[in-house]
């Protein structure tokens, strides 16, 4: 039989043991995070590794809207035309993959990642929930254009957005048409309602022919008959976790939302650990309290758009059902616009960028930089 005051001893020294173990843990994982996290993006360097005379790399802060919104500014020549990329979202940040995959675009470009306000390096106290909808963020996306314009002395600038960024980019080409060369749209938003209903099909549809069960009976929890429906469908981890398990979410080929997403996060170096907490802090906390998700879904933007005075390039992915490729096409094709062109990405779902930069650079050297249509799809 054990003795009482020796089997206390025996978990005391257990509990010390495992309480040294986690201090030293959380001690490793904060060196880690400190190393991952200087807070400034990759300067260029010539070959002997000094900066490259007339690029540039540098996170910055303006007032855009009354509040401070946090970009990061980067390019290889400064000569270059001006692009300004709207991330996804919207006000979910994705430098990050950008950081990571290096799909090149400031090559061709001075290109500025700004971070909408509420998320990233926007994200801030002085942001009211009630200040995030589509027009106060497209009202920021132009003073952020204009903003472009002074700084580097261009007339018009290139607008690039991605997902949940188009709509703000959208409104903001038709807003102001003579601020923008071009607009370039990956997955570009229609009828998002639609598009959720379409993805909700198919992947049920999927995991019936898989005889997987219990994912049946979780889908089925959503019955898709109302906005309400849709919207708390849109919002679940249910649905991202089986777009990314289905090949249908960011990336084809990215079936884990916590190594494709999650942890590039933290060991993207241009962010501080603060800035990184409240990349998660927005997403988790103060987004929810927005209207935003609702105003994504109940919008059809192919009405509230159906003209634009510039070149217009849809960027989609063959099996991307995040946005509904189809939906994006059939867009296209009644909007009017002097030159417009649709590429579809054979290997690519949400994200063409980061899944085929090759033929994306192509697309950009032969025809978005030339204001033509010559790689476009045929049909």
């Amino acid at each position: 039989m054990n003795h009482p005051v020796l089997t206390f001893k025996f978990f005391k020294h257990m509990l010390v043991v495992v309480a040294s173990l986690i201090t030293l843990l959380l001690l490793i994982l904060f060196v880690v995070l400190f190393v991952y996290s200087p807070g400034k993006p990759a300067p260029f360097l010539d070959l002997e590794g000094n900066q490259l005379n007339g690029s540039i790399s540098v996170k910055t802060f303006i007032q855009a809207g009354g509040v401070s919104q946090g970009m990061i500014i980067r390019s290889r020549d400064t000569n270059n035309p001006v692009l300004l990329y709207l991330h996804g979202g919207p006000s979910f940040p994705n430098y990050f993959l950008i950081d990571k995959f290096k799909p090149g675009l400031e090559d061709y470009f001075t290109v500025c990642y700004w971070e909408q306000r509420g998320g990233g390096l926007s994200y801030s106290p002085a942001v009211l929930p009630e200040s995030m909808n589509f027009d106060q963020l497209t009202s920021d996306a132009i003073e952020v254009a204009n903003y472009l314009r002074q700084r580097f002395g261009k007339d018009r600038i290139y607008l690039m957005a991605h997902s949940g960024g188009t709509p703000i980019a959208l409104l903001a080409a038709a807003r102001s048409p003579q601020l923008f060369a071009a607009y370039i749209a990956m997955a570009q938003v229609t009828k998002q309602a639609e598009s959720e209903k379409m993805a909700y099909d198919y992947m049920l549809a999927q995991y019936i022919e898989k005889n997987d069960i219990n994912k049946v009976k979780k889908f089925q929890q959503y019955p898709m008959q109302s906005q309400q429906d849709i919207l708390s469908f849109f919002t679940s981890a249910l649905r991202d976790q089986s777009m990314h398990a289905l090949g249908i979410g960011t990336m084809h080929k990215m079936t884990s939302v916590f190594t494709g997403v999650f942890l590039p996060v933290w060991t993207c170096k241009a962010y501080t650990p603060g800035e990184k907490i409240n990349i998660w802090k927005s997403k988790f906390s103060f987004l929810p309290k927005t209207n935003l998700h609702k105003e994504l879904i109940e919008t059809d933007f192919t009405k509230a758009v159906t003209k634009l005075d510039m070149p217009v390039y849809f960027l989609s992915g063959k099996y991307d059902l995040t946005v509904n490729l189809d939906l994006s096409r059939a867009y296209l094709e009644q909007l009017q616009a002097p030159v417009k062109g649709f590429y579809t990405f054979a290997s690519s779902a949400h994200s063409p960028l980061y899944e085929e930069p090759e033929r994306l650079r192509l697309i950009i050297e032969n025809d978005i930089l030339q204001g033509i249509t010559g790689m476009a799809d045929t049909e």
